[in-house]
């Protein structure tokens, strides 16, 4: 059967195996929702893995598989990355197909919201592409059930009308590529992990790296920067390439409207204090985190969701975009009772334990 009758199918069945009895195939509805980057933070993007900085054990060991998949004319083994956001698991995708010349098809867990929208996503892929599913961990149970047959024997199961009259056909699939990430490798389901053969780890990058991933976006951005500048940013970019590309960007406006145009070790300086980045990288919410653990709550343990109240953030956000680097940079600690914060926080606030609690 071709692709293009295998959809029509899909298209015209009342429902999808895993999927509601009531809940119809989306018709003429491109399952491929996911969110798209600035123009131009995609156009910083590294295409090779020659280009990409940082990660060189995680580079190397794709760079092997993506090597021998090459070698054996077939396409890449199933890959999950993991690591905090921003640090390039999306690049990497990208990097791996086109390094095996594929196509490149984008989605999110969350957008998959019902079995129908993977079943009409896998039967559109080619021969070898590259299927690219972000915060895999967050899809629903029914869709993930048609994820298992796909990696292991590229087969979908769909399950044509309801009631006594309902039968199941197995349609033969594409060999194709699926690259899961995810911010939270514990949520993804084991039977769902033990399914790819290459699981990698990201982590944050150290200063030397993220200035030359300044450097580098600078030049494609046509943005005068000289080392001092690149490293005040580079400084303060939490670890995360798109927090320097972001605070690179934020500071070439600076420099356009009250300089002259030129990012040096000043007027970065400069252009970050007005931004609310601090010395350490720190911005607006980051230090609310630490003033509320050392002066409204006065040094004691604080529950995430008490914290999550108090700053006005969601305790998934709290957990995933901010407590990462806190803990990283030694500000704050977890503990049974709840995060406290170090002396180091302390001292960056400029307080002492033994001051007055304020609540």
């Amino acid at each position: 059967m071709s692709p293009r009758a295998r959809r029509e199918m899909l298209a015209s069945t009342e429902t999808v195996d895993g999927g509601g009895a009531d809940e119809p195939v989306p018709r003429a509805v491109d399952p491929v929702g996911a969110p798209v980057d600035e123009v131009e933070e995609a156009g910083l993007r590294p295409r090779t893995l020659e280009e990409f900085v940082g990660q060189s054990q995680l580079v190397e060991h794709l760079g092997i598989v993506l090597q021998a998949a090459r070698r054996r004319r077939q396409p890449v083994d199933h890959l999950l990355f993991a690591g905090p956001p921003g640090l390039g698991k999306t690049s990497l995708a990208g990097i791996v197909a086109a390094e095996m010349g594929v196509g490149f098809r984008v989605t999110s867990g969350p957008v998959l919201a019902r079995a129908g929208d993977l079943a009409a996503l896998l039967t559109d892929l080619q021969e070898g592409d590259v299927l690219f599913i972000d915060e895999i961990h967050r899809l629903h149970h029914s869709v993930e059930e048609i994820l298992y047959p796909a990696m292991e024997d590229a087969k979908l199961d769909i399950l044509i009308g309801k009631g006594p009259t309902a039968r199941s056909i197995r349609l033969d699939l594409p060999r194709f590529t699926l690259i899961g990430a995810t911010t939270r490798t514990g949520l993804v389901a084991g039977p769902l992990r033990d399914r790819f053969g290459f699981v990698g780890r990201l982590d944050l990058y150290d200063p030397v790296e993220l200035q030359t991933i300044v450097e580098r976006s600078a030049r494609i951005l046509g943005v005068a920067v000289d080392g001092p500048g690149a490293a005040r940013i580079a400084e303060r970019s939490r670890g995360t390439p798109r927090v320097a590309n972001r605070l690179l960007r934020r500071v070439r406006d600076f420099v356009e409207v009250r300089g002259d145009g030129v990012i040096t070790g000043v007027s970065a300086e400069e252009g970050l204090v007005l931004f609310g980045v601090d010395e350490l990288g720190l911005d607006k919410v980051d230090r609310a985190i630490l003033d509320a653990l050392c002066r409204r709550f006065n040094g004691q343990p604080v529950g995430l969701t008490t914290l999550s109240q108090c700053i006005g953030e969601e305790p998934d956000t709290l957990e995933d975009a901010y407590e990462p680097f806190l803990l990283q940079q030694g500000l704050i600690q977890r503990t049974p009772r709840g995060r406290v914060a170090t002396q180091r926080a302390w001292d960056h606030l400029g307080h002492t334990p033994d001051g007055p609690a304020l609540f």
